[in-house]
């Protein structure tokens, strides 16, 4: 069962909350952190993405990032920037993207159920990614990144978490971007307690919704403590990591759609030809054509789009893998026809989370730089949850989760 444990989180001073709150770190490059962040000295790119503070020439993993990372979370925690609440709290994070809104609570999750898959995953990760993350987090000492996880419904919680909600939150501002940010402090004794509780009775498993990174990395450095501490008890900081955890009714997943520089040697028409081998394809027009059911894609080629339907037999809906429109068109088409065998490691191929619109995939293709483009139905939160407890994991860039957790509101320090 789930171990979450309250924590004494470092917040925003009451009204550098919007000031301070950034995006994840992987959501944007270097470049596009310095513009975000301009002159605002408050913002939390400098602890996050460290090298906005430093000359732009720099590579991203000198130990220079790392030990300025720290620097400015310290001048942080100096300036009252950011100060520690006094009791080990849990805390209510309230997402609003249009009429979409979800509530997750902000708790420490234990190390020993990332290893022992207490929490389950669905992506494999990457050693360059981890280890930057590793000499991040170890450098300062913190969790600066809560990591996005989600697990089946409890009625008890929902029902403490509406009750919570009642009350006045320490924080409530929309960004730039249109998402509105809400924080509530669960600093109620019994609550807290009975939080620990229903969790460890009532939630068998947890689940990695965007943050496996995050998360390995937090679970090795805690890790190397534990190794390293010849006085360890199991009660240390390091032993748990931040996370949010939302109820899985409330969130969505977001297409996660393909872009290919080439039809590998292959004419239009050759290309039509195998394509209809195990699409039925039908011309659309000059109009985006958005997929709207599971087994149904759309594709833009020469300023024009196509609907497409896998045919029977395409695919296995008993399979948790194969019934992912993502298996089922890299199996059918990307693989066999345009020669994309490994999308992990192939520069003629890339991807376009469905935040940026379709209008995105027609914008690629129009400039040149890309030949043809794929739109593909989302994969749903119990595909995800499928393909976790039955121990695979998905294909890469399958899944886009909107919003996304700002960093900065909660930071656990150990």
């Amino acid at each position: 069962m789930a171990i979450v444990k309250p924590f004494k989180g470092f917040r925003p001073q009451k009204g550098l909350e919007k000031k301070i709150a950034a995006k994840p770190y992987d959501v944007l490059n270097s470049e596009e952190a310095r513009a975000e962040k301009g002159d605002n000295e408050y913002s939390f790119y400098r602890i996050n993405k460290p090298e906005v503070d430093l000359d732009p020439s720099i590579n991203l993993y000198d130990e220079k990032v790392y030990t300025k990372a720290k620097d400015n979370l310290d001048l942080f925690i100096k300036n009252g920037w950011l100060e520690q609440d006094a009791t080990e709290n849990y805390y209510i994070y309230k997402q609003r993207m249009g009429t979409h809104e979800q509530y997750g609570l902000v708790v420490c999750a234990g190390i020993e159920d990332y290893f022992n898959d207490i929490i389950k995953k669905h992506e494999f990760t990457r050693p360059d990614k981890e280890n930057d993350r590793i000499k991040h987090m170890d450098t300062l000492s913190a969790h600066v990144g809560p990591v996005f996880t989600c697990y089946n419904d409890v009625a008890e919680i929902n029902e403490i978490v509406n009750n919570a909600i009642k009350n006045a939150p320490v924080y409530d501002f929309t960004a730039d971007d249109g998402v509105g940010h809400t924080l509530w402090v669960v600093d109620d004794a019994s609550t807290v307690a009975n939080i620990t509780q229903l969790f460890k009775e009532k939630v068998p498993y947890t689940y990695i919704a965007d943050g496996h990174h995050r998360a390995a990395s937090s679970a090795k450095v805690g890790q190397r403590r534990k190794e390293a501490n010849p006085n360890h008890t199991g009660n240390e900081e390091y032993n748990y990591f931040l996370s949010v955890l939302f109820p899985a009714s409330q969130l969505s997943i977001i297409d996660y759609n393909r872009v290919v520089k080439d039809l590998n040697g292959l004419s239009f028409d050759e290309f039509m030809t195998k394509a209809s081998e195990k699409f039925d394809i039908e011309k659309v027009g000059s109009t985006i054509y958005k997929p709207s059911k599971l087994h149904e894609f759309s594709f833009y080629y020469d300023a024009t789009w196509y609907k497409m339907i896998a045919k029977p037999g395409t695919y296995n809906d008993a399979d948790p893998i194969g019934v992912l429109d993502i298996t089922v068109l890299s199996d059918n088409l990307l693989s066999p026809i345009l020669g994309v065998h490994d999308q992990r490691t192939d520069k003629r191929i890339d991807f376009v989370g469905g935040i940026r619109g379709l209008g995105e995939l027609e914008k690629r293709v129009n400039s040149g730089e890309m030949k043809i483009a794929f739109a593909i139905y989302p994969v749903t939160i119990q595909q995800l949850i499928n393909i976790a407890d039955s121990g695979n994991v998905m294909p890469p860039k399958t899944t886009w989760f909107e919003p996304k957790l700002r960093s900065g509101l909660v930071v656990h320090t150990f």
